[in-house]
């Protein structure tokens, strides 16, 4: 594993020491303490970078994940971590890469900059500035210091939960930027489930989704999933070809059930390199 600072003029706090992840494989670099303008906060961002990023000359496509101390080493992981380090590497030997970017949640926040919708019990309502943060400060930067394909068919977002949730809107939002989405255990609940009022009014949007649910996370969890499902086929997304829907039997809400299943969503969403 490496760590990385680079200075990018105004965007970066560099008074914090370096975030040590001895358990990552592969290659992961740490920008450490970017600051959104858009949110007045700042967050380490974690940086997967593919085997052969060095060697070969093309470009890479992007994912863009959330909850990003979750995602790489149990040192920072809340529980434990989605092995996408692990999963990456894996897939590397498939011929799949991609750059992964870890952006971690920020405690106190992560409802507000999750949802675009307000919840009367849990907050919410600023997950458009936090997509603004994503796409107009730090997606740059990453297109800056690393070898990425910018287009919108290779770059992607995906989430659990509530990040799962921010991830959906986002390619129906951000239709410019995100190609791809990966949904995973969606809290469609939030905010008396306005994510379905926004959908239903959305038009269908090119590119290609992955969601899932564990059959084990509660009745209407799954009931939720089943309803988002029957919706993107009304809009016309076909299973296999724009969209992927997966019920994995007994399993719960828990980032062990994510890191189970995240190497199917990858190997689905990661478009080849051109």
């Amino acid at each position: 594993m490496t760590t990385d600072a680079p200075s990018f003029a105004g965007a970066l706090k560099m008074d914090q020491p370096p975030v040590d992840l001895s358990g990552v494989a592969g290659t992961v670099k740490v920008l450490p303490q970017v600051w959104s303008p858009e949110r007045e906060n700042a967050r380490d961002i974690y940086v997967y970078v593919p085997p052969s990023h060095d060697a070969d000359e093309r470009p890479f496509p992007v994912i863009y994940m959330q909850d990003g101390q979750n995602l790489f080493d149990n040192a920072l992981a809340f529980g434990s971590e989605w092995q996408v380090d692990e999963n990456m590497e894996r897939l590397s030997h498939l011929g799949l890469e991609a750059i992964v970017v870890g952006v971690p949640n920020v405690g106190a926040e992560r409802c507000d900059e999750y949802s675009p919708f307000r919840d009367a019990n849990h907050g919410g309502g600023a997950g458009d500035r936090y997509l603004d943060f994503v796409t107009r400060t730090l997606k740059p930067l990453i297109d800056q210091r690393f070898r990425t394909d910018p287009s919108r068919d290779a770059t992607g977002i995906l989430g659990s939960s509530m990040g799962a949730l921010i991830s959906l809107h986002a390619f129906f939002a951000r239709t410019e930027v995100f190609g791809f989405a990966g949904v995973m255990s969606p809290a469609l609940w939030f905010a008396e489930h306005g994510i379905f009022g926004a959908l239903e009014k959305a038009p269908f949007v090119p590119g290609r989704l992955y969601l899932d649910v564990g059959t084990g996370e509660g009745e209407g969890t799954v009931a939720d999933a089943r309803r988002l499902h029957k919706l993107l086929l009304s809009k016309g997304y076909r299973p296999g070809e724009t969209m992927m829907y997966v019920e994995d039997d007994g399993a719960d809400h828990s980032e062990q059930a994510w890191a189970r299943r995240l190497r199917t969503a990858l190997y689905y969403l990661i478009p080849p390199r051109t």
